[in-house]
């Protein structure tokens, strides 16, 4: 019967690819579920079986309690130790003590108790098995046939009997898919699920586009030419940048293919989505103005400080620049990564205008200077006082309209005016009050307060956003102090996040 043991462990584990030691406590929970069945159903049953010959024995066990817990919970599972201390002096609170009893034979009743057990134990086993070998993919591209599907969302076979998922949200809009059909998708996820691990596929997302061009176009698997970005509306339209990291090669010839052979397969799996080709520039500007290919871009005015660029097209070609529902523009943003407002030169030219008027009124209110003197100013690029002040004093004798003194001057007025800004905000300040909140942070005093509202820290949230080498610099203030201080104001936040999760 011990052999037979053996045969069923061999057997079975090498059915389901698993391992014998899980088959093994699989078989051993089983006999000690049938034993309790058979003696004491409450009793702490353990088997121990020999994993060369098959024997096994059986033991009854007791954990050792403190003696002034109030109440076992389990009298036939415990013991306190006042009771075992003599007779078992090597053992502690929180040991077992264990007493070898009759085992029961591997029967009928041992065998179909094992054999649900063993069923649970190899699909648990599996399930391990899919997430071990697919948990490192995450990122890849993964292909299968379309084995059935579930209320929209598509149930592929990706091999060895192993599914994946492409739910309703991450197929393409109005996608012709039949039973059987093959179909590629992007592993996003890896996710434990009741009924199993589920790997989560996208055929919607840049990434999945990212991989099919890896596939099809050679240079890009042998490291010629570098994806830099993709974006897509799926199912209609995308745009993905390429560059040459070989002086010899085009990169966007090289991905449309001959004929258009490499792009119109890439277009055929995404269900006939069209795709631009964009050539990817170290220039921002330059690189724009590839994005909005096919339409042709008049001008570009770049605004570092707010990421954008106002894009100026011919009146005829607006239409196409934005893109039907304003798709073009929406990918060429997506792409890039900055915010882009497309317009006709016109509007551009009436935008540029106003801006010009504002900064040269703005010139002559902070200078005190007269109009022509604010727009030789605007005209070289000075659009704000702190430029006047602080620009290399070379920068402005090179304009042919100054002479040293009327550059010394200037210079001397926009000091001023910033001297002025920066004593009326220091006053401003000192007369702040703190806010009732601000007292309300542990360890918080009134002096401090008033000396953190003098620097502008006026609220708790004020306080919360700061850095420790920020408070430092306050006359008075320690390191020590200064990270207690902010982590006291950060407190709600936490709380906040806890209450969330």
């Amino acid at each position: 019967m011990n052999k037979e043991i053996l045969l069923v462990i061999d057997a079975v584990a090498h059915e389901k690819q698993v391992d014998k030691d899980i088959i093994i406590s699989a078989l051993e929970i089983a006999l000690a579920s049938a034993t309790r069945k058979k003696n004491n159903k409450n009793a702490d049953i353990c088997v121990e079986i020999n994993r060369d010959t098959g024997d096994y024995k059986t033991f009854r066990q007791w954990r050792i309690l403190d003696d002034e817990v109030e109440l076992m919970q389990f009298p036939d599972r415990e013991l306190l130790y006042s009771r075992t201390k003599d007779e078992h002096p090597d053992k502690e609170i929180g040991d077992y003590i264990k007493e070898e009893i009759e085992s029961i034979p591997f029967g009928r009743i041992a065998v179909q108790a094992a054999k649900q057990v063993i069923v649970q134990k190899v699909r648990e086993a599996e399930r391990e098995q899919v997430v071990e070998k697919f948990k490192d993919r995450i990122g890849e591209m993964l292909s299968g046939s379309v084995k059935r599907m579930d209320r929209g969302n598509i149930i592929l076979d990706v091999g060895s009997n192993i599914e994946a998922l492409i739910s309703r949200d991450e197929m393409l809009p109005r996608e012709q898919v039949r039973m059987g059909d093959r179909l590629r998708g992007y592993l996003k996820e890896v996710r434990q699920e009741t009924r199993g691990p589920l790997l989560a596929l996208s055929r919607t997302c840049p990434e999945l586009l990212i991989e099919l061009f890896t596939v099809e176009v050679p240079e890009i698997g042998d490291g010629l030419i570098e994806i830099k970005g993709a974006a897509r509306d799926p199912g209609l339209r995308a745009k993905i940048a390429v560059k040459a990291l070989d002086g010899r090669i085009d990169p966007v010839g090289a991905c449309v293919g001959m004929r258009g052979s490499r792009v119109q397969v890439i277009s055929n799996e995404l269900a006939g989505e069209r795709v631009d080709i964009i050539l990817w520039d170290d220039s921002p500007a330059q690189f724009i103005i590839n994005a909005m290919s096919p339409a042709e871009v008049s001008s570009i005015i770049v605004d570092e400080d707010s990421h954008s660029m106002d894009i100026a097209v011919n009146e005829e070609q607006l239409s196409q620049a934005i893109g039907r529902g304003g798709q073009n523009i929406k990918l060429a943003s997506q792409l890039t990564g900055w915010t882009l407002n497309v317009m006709t030169e016109e509007e551009a030219a009436e935008k540029n205008d106003e801006e010009s008027k504002k900064i040269i009124n703005q010139l002559m209110d902070d200078l005190e200077v007269d109009e022509d003197v604010a727009f030789i100013l605007a005209n070289e690029g000075f659009v704000s006082v702190e430029e006047v002040a602080y620009v290399p004093i070379q920068d402005m004798l090179e304009i042919e309209e100054f002479d040293e003194e009327i550059v010394n001057a200037l210079r001397e007025r926009a000091q001023s005016v910033l001297l002025t800004r920066a004593i009326s905000k220091e006053e401003q300040l000192s007369d702040a009050d703190p806010d009732k909140d601000l007292y309300e942070v542990e360890g918080m005093d009134e002096k401090t307060a008033h000396k953190l509202a003098s620097h502008g820290i006026i609220t708790m949230e004020d306080l919360a956003e700061q850095a420790v080498d920020d408070l430092v610099e306050i006359d008075g203030i320690t390191q020590e102090q200064a990270a207690k201080l902010i982590m006291a104001a950060r407190k709600p936040w936490f709380e906040e996040a806890e209450t969330e999760s």
